[in-house]
Parts: C-alpha cells; sequence; structure tokens
C-alpha cells in the first residue's frame, strides 16, 4: 500500500460519497429487484420492514467488506482515497462496523458531514468515531 502524504480534502471526500450514493443506488436496485422477485408485491408492514432491513445489511456488508479488504470502494479508488485504522494500518472489523453505524446515523441528519468543517483535522464524525481516516493514495 502506497500512501502519499496529507489528507485529502474536503470536497475531494465529498466528490466520492456522491460517486458512492451513485454506485449504491445501482447495488440496492439489484438487490430490491431480486427480493420483489422473490416475495412478489404488495408487501405485508412486516416484509416492508425486512425489506428495509435487508437493504441495510446489503448495504453494511458492501462497505465493511471492502473496507476491510484494500480499504477502498470503486469511488474511493476512482479518487485516490483510502480507508486506514489507527497507524494508517488496515481497517479492523471493529472499526469498519463501527464507522458503518456512525455514517448511517450521521450521513443522512447532515452533522456527520458538517462536523468535518470544525474538526482538528477535518475527519468526518464517523471516522472521529471510528478511529479510522481518509489518505491519498498514489495507487489507482
Amino acid at each position: 500500500m502506497t500512501l502519499s502524504a496529507g489528507t485529502p480534502g474536503i470536497p475531494r471526500r465529498l466528490a466520492s460519497m456522491f460517486y458512492e450514493a451513485l454506485l449504491l443506488a445501482a447495488i440496492l436496485f439489484l438487490a430490491g429487484f431480486i427480493f420483489i422477485a422473490v416475495f412478489h408485491p404488495p408487501l405485508s408492514p412486516v416484509l416492508h420492514t425486512i425489506f428495509q432491513l435487508y437493504l441495510l445489511l446489503v448495504t453494511a456488508i458492501y462497505f465493511i467488506w471492502l473496507w476491510r479488504h484494500g480499504g477502498q470502494t470503486l469511488p474511493m479508488k476512482t479518487w485516490r482515497l483510502r480507508l486506514v485504522g489507527t497507524g494508517n494500518k488496515p481497517v479492523t472489523l471493529k472499526q469498519a462496523c463501527l464507522r458503518f453505524a456512525c455514517a448511517a446515523i450521521g450521513i443522512p441528519l447532515v452533522f456527520g458531514i458538517l462536523w468535518a468543517l470544525f474538526d482538528r483535522d477535518h475527519q468526518f464524525w464517523h471516522d472521529r468515531m471510528a478511529g479510522t481516516k481518509i489518505v491519498l493514495s498514489a495507487e489507482c
């Protein structure tokens, strides 16, 4: 793993997040299609709740798996970003799960992003809470 000096700026990380949202939408669309094909609408209130939990689980698996295996999603590779843990080491399972849980709360409520404006290292809230950080990667 080759890391270049410095922390990427907030605009670069936000651009990566926007790209991530587009890719994630496609993944969730496919996952939703499979669920609907199996359970056929109209969905009961119980199945609707299960469907939402299923999509959350698909999202969690997507991020946690990629963060643990290389520290990069496709958008992160495109923007030359890498997620690292303490001491620039690979992210642990605990850190990845905590980061996902905090991001699932902080990003929709926006404070997880705004946090970076006031953080001494300009880290997002979910990175600060999980003990992770985004660094520039010389590899693509």
